[in-house]
C-alpha cells in the first residue's frame, strides 16, 4: 500500500475506485467497504484508493475539545489498511478552510479531478462537505454526469447492534472487549514503548514491562487485568496486562500500563511493543499487603493460562473454504444453504461470491446469514470468470465448490478433505452426486465420477448421455476418475493457483473438464469418494436442453479437445469431431429443435473465428504445466473406446456395460 500525504504526489489516476472517510478502528463495516473496493479494483484492473485525512476533523473543527480517543492511531490505521489489501492510502490536509468547503466543489475539485473515479464507494451514513451537508444523492448526481458509479453499503448490524465506531469505543470503556474485538474483526491494539517502572513486580516473583503510549488520545480500556498477546519484532507471545493506578502500592494516582509475558525473561527495555487485548478477566482491586497481591495474580495467570488453552483449540485455522457462486438464486439459497452450514465437523468458511445479482439473494444471506463471507461483483462473468474472481484472495488449503442448487449431507466434505490430506497426489476430488429430485438416482452433471472417451465425449459413470442409471451402490469405493463436476468438488489452493483456475473464454460449462485435464497432464489424481454424498437439483440456472447450454457445451468441448489433446491425435480427431458435431446437429433438426441446431453451427463458427485465440492459449497452459507438474501425465478415466457407438450403434446404455 502507498501512503499519498499531499495533493501534489497524487498521480494521475483513470477509473480509480474510492471510498472515503475518517475510519476510526477499521471496524467490521469499514472493512466492508473496503472490501468491496479491493474486490472492485481487482475485477477492473484498477487502483483501489481510501482518501482519508491527516488529523482527524473534529480535532480542527473543535480544537479545544480534548474528550476525543482514538481507537486506532495513525501508525496502527495504516498497518491495518495494509493488511486489507489496499493500493494507496491518501491522507488530505484537514484544515479549516476544507471543512468550509462547499460539498459540490469538494466532489468537483478533488473526487473528480484528483482521482477520476469510475466507482465511489461509501457507506451509509457518509456525510461530506460544509455541515456535513454533502450526501448520497449528491454524489449519485455526479456519477450520472461525469460517468461514474456510485455504491451504498448499508448497515452492516451483528445481532441486531449497528456497527459504529463509537460502539466499539462504549464496549472497549466497560471493558467489554470480546464485544469489541468481535465488532472490530481484529484484536483491539495498544502500541507503545518498553520503559522502566517502579519493578514492584521483580519483588513479588512477577516482573513486568511497563508500555508508555505515545498519544494521549489512544483510547484504553477500563483498568484491570486482561488476557492479551504481546508482539515484539512480530513474535507472539502470551501474556498478562494490567491497567491501572496500582493503589495497592503506590501513592499516586496515574494510570499505568503493565505487560507480563508469560514464559519469558529477556531484558527488553526501550523496545516498541504491541498488545493485543482478548478478554477482561477482572477489575482493578485494592490489596492491604504485597503477599496478598501476588496471591491474587498467581490465580490470574491460572485463569489466563486456561483462557489461552481453550483459544488455541477453538480458534484453528480452517482447512477449506466452501465456495458458492451465486446469479439471482434467491430461492436455491433459501432451500440449500442451511445443509451447506454443516458441510463439515471441523472449521470451514463459507464463501458467497454474486455475480451482480439483480434479485434479494445477497441482502437475504447478509441478514440470515452474517457468518458467510460476501464478495460481490459488479457483473456477470459466468461460472469461470466469476470464481476466478471470487477466489483470487481466499487462503486455506482446500477450496470447496459448490452450486447453489445443491444440498448435502451433514459432514460431506470431511471424507474428501481426510483422503487429501493422506495423499498428496489427489488434485482434485469429488462426491457422489445424485439427484435432488430422485434421489435413489445419480444426476446428469456428474454421477459417480466423470469420465471421457477418446473421441473427447463427457460422461460419467452412472450416467451416459441422456441414461441415468438407479445408484444401487454399484459404483461405491474411491476411484480415479478424469474429470470432477462443478456442482461440487474440492482442490487444492495451490494448484488452483498454479493451473491459474477456469479458462475464463468459457464463461460456463465444461470448463471444470478443462481444469481436470489440466491437472491430470500435471501428474495429479482426480478422486471420487463416494463416502461423500450430495444431490444436484440439475439444470436448476440453465435447463439442459437450452440452446445457449447447447452452444456453450459444443463451442467449449471443441475448446477443450484442442487445448489439451496430443498434437499428433488432434490431427484425425478434430476433423472427425466436426463431422459427429453436424450429425448432432441434424439429430436436433429431426426432433424439432432447430434453435439447437442453430446452436451447434454457432459453436463452430466461434471456434473457426477464435482458433488463433484458442492455440495460444494451449500454449500458455502447457507452458504452466510444464512448470509446475510433479509427475509424467494421469490418463485414468479416459475411455479407449468410443462412447457414441456403445450407445448408438450397440445399444449399451449404462456406463458399466461399456
Amino acid at each position: 500500500m502507498r501512503i499519498l500525504t499531499n495533493l501534489s504526489e497524487i498521480p494521475k489516476f483513470k477509473d480509480a475506485v474510492i471510498t472515503i472517510g475518517s475510519f476510526d478502528g477499521i471496524h467490521k463495516a469499514h472493512r466492508k467497504i473496503i472490501q468491496q473496493i479491493v474486490d472492485l479494483a481487482d475485477e477492473l484492473s484498477s487502483p483501489s484508493i481510501l482518501i482519508s485525512f491527516d488529523r482527524h476533523p473534529r480535532e480542527v473543527i473543535f480544537p479545544k475539545d480534548d474528550s476525543l480517543r482514538f481507537l486506532t492511531l495513525e501508525d496502527e490505521k495504516e498497518t491495518l489498511l495494509s493488511e486489507l489489501g489496499l493500493d494507496y492510502l491518501v491522507k488530505l490536509p484537514f484544515t479549516v478552510e476544507m471543512s468550509q468547503m462547499d460539498p459540490r466543489e469538494y466532489i468537483e475539485k478533488i473526487l473528480i479531478d484528483k482521482f477520476n473515479p469510475a466507482y465511489i464507494v461509501v457507506g451509509y451514513d457518509h456525510r461530506y462537505g460544509l455541515n456535513r451537508t454533502g450526501d448520497f444523492d449528491l454524489l449519485k448526481e455526479y456519477g450520472d454526469k461525469f460517468n461514474f458509479k456510485v455504491i451504498k453499503i448499508t448497515k452492516l448490524e451483528i445481532e441486531e447492534i449497528t456497527i459504529s465506531s463509537s460502539k466499539v469505543r462504549q464496549a472497549i470503556q466497560n471493558g467489554n472487549i470480546q464485544e469489541a474485538n468481535y465488532l472490530l474483526g481484529y484484536n483491539y491494539r495498544i502500541t507503545g514503548d518498553v520503559v522502566k517502572g517502579d519493578q514492584l513486580g521483580n519483588t513479588i516473583g512477577y516482573p513486568t514491562a511497563n508500555l508508555r503510549v505515545g498519544n494521549e488520545k489512544k483510547l484504553i480500556p477500563k483498568d484491570g487485568i486482561y488476557a492479551s498477546y504481546a508482539y515484539l519484532e512480530d513474535v507472539k507471545y502470551m501474556a498478562m496486562l494490567y491497567i491501572g493506578v496500582k493503589t495497592s502500592v503506590r501513592k499516586d494516582n496515574d494510570q499505568v500500563i503493565e505487560v507480563q509475558i508469560l514464559d519469558f525473561d529477556q531484558n527488553i527495555y526501550g523496545e516498541q511493543m504491541r498488545v493485543e487485548v482478548l478478554k477482561h478477566i477482572r477489575d482493578d482491586m485494592h490489596f492491604d499487603s504485597m503477599p496478598l497481591l501476588a496471591e491474587q495474580i498467581k490465580k490470574d495467570e491460572v485463569e489466563i493460562r486456561s483462557y489461552f488453552n481453550r483459544e488455541t483449540k477453538s480458534n484453528e485455522k480452517a482447512l477449506s473454504n466452501i465456495i458458492i457462486l451465486n446469479y439471482n438464486g434467491h430461492e436455491f439459497l433459501e432451500s440449500y444453504l442451511p445443509s451447506i452450514s454443516h458441510s463439515s465437523a471441523d472449521a470451514f468458511d463459507l464463501t458467497l461470491i454474486d455475480n451482480n445479482s439483480s434479485d434479494r439473494s445477497v441482502d437475504f444471506v447478509e441478514k440470515w446469514y452474517p457468518e458467510v463471507k460476501m464478495i460481490r461483483l459488479q457483473k456477470n462473468y459466468g461460472f469461470a470468470g466469476g470464481y476466478n474472481r471470487g477466489t483470487k484472495h481466499l487462503e486455506s488449503k482446500y477450496l470447496v465448490f459448490l452450486n447453489s442448487d445443491v444440498e448435502v449431507n451433514m459432514n460431506w466434505i470431511d471424507p474428501l478433505i481426510a483422503m487429501m490430506e493422506k495423499d498428496d497426489t489427489i488434485g482434485i476430488c469429488c462426491p457422489k452426486i445424485l439427484d435432488l429430485k430422485k434421489a435413489e438416482t445419480f444426476e446428469y452433471a456428474g454421477a459417480a465420477g466423470g469420465v471421457i472417451d477418446y473421441l473427447g465425449y463427457p460422461f460419467c459413470r452412472g450416467r451416459l448421455f441422456e441414461e441415468l442409471e438407479e445408484d444401487k451402490g454399484q459404483y461405491d469405493g474411491i476411484a480415479e476418475v478424469f474429470w470432477a463436476s462443478g456442482a461440487a468438488f474440492v482442490i487444492r489452493n495451490k494448484i488452483w493457483r498454479e493451473m491459474e483456475g477456469f479458462d475464463e473464454t468459457y464463461f460456463a460449462h465444461q470448463e471444470e473438464i478443462d481444469l481436470c485435464w489440466r491437472v491430470k497432464r500435471a501428474g495429479y489424481k482426480v478422486v471420487v469418494n463416494t463416502e461423500s454424498v450430495v444431490y444436484h437439483l440439475g439444470g436448476g440456472t440453465l435447463s439442459y436442453d437450452n440452446p445457449r447450454k447447447v452452444f456453450l457445451n459444443f463451442r467449449n468441448n471443441l475448446t477443450t479437445i484442442i487445448k489439451n489433446e496430443t498434437g499428433f491425435k488432434l490431427l484425425w480427431m478434430f476433423p472427425t469431431r466436426l463431422v459427429l458435431d453436424g450429425i448432432a446437429g441434424l439429430f436436433f433438426l429431426m426432433k424439432g429443435k432447430p434453435k439447437n441446431t442453430l446452436s451447434v453451427i454457432k459453436a463452430h463458427l466461434a471456434i473457426y473465428g477464435n482458433i488463433f485465440s484458442i492455440f495460444k492459449r494451449r500454449k500458455h497452459y502447457n507452458t504452466i504445466i510444464s512448470k509446475y507438474k510433479i509427475a509424467p501425465a494421469n490418463m485414468r478415466g479416459k475411455i479407449s473406446k468410443s462412447s457414441l457407438v456403445a450407445y448408438h450403434l450397440r445399444g449399451k446404455k449404462k456406463y458399466s456395460d461399456l
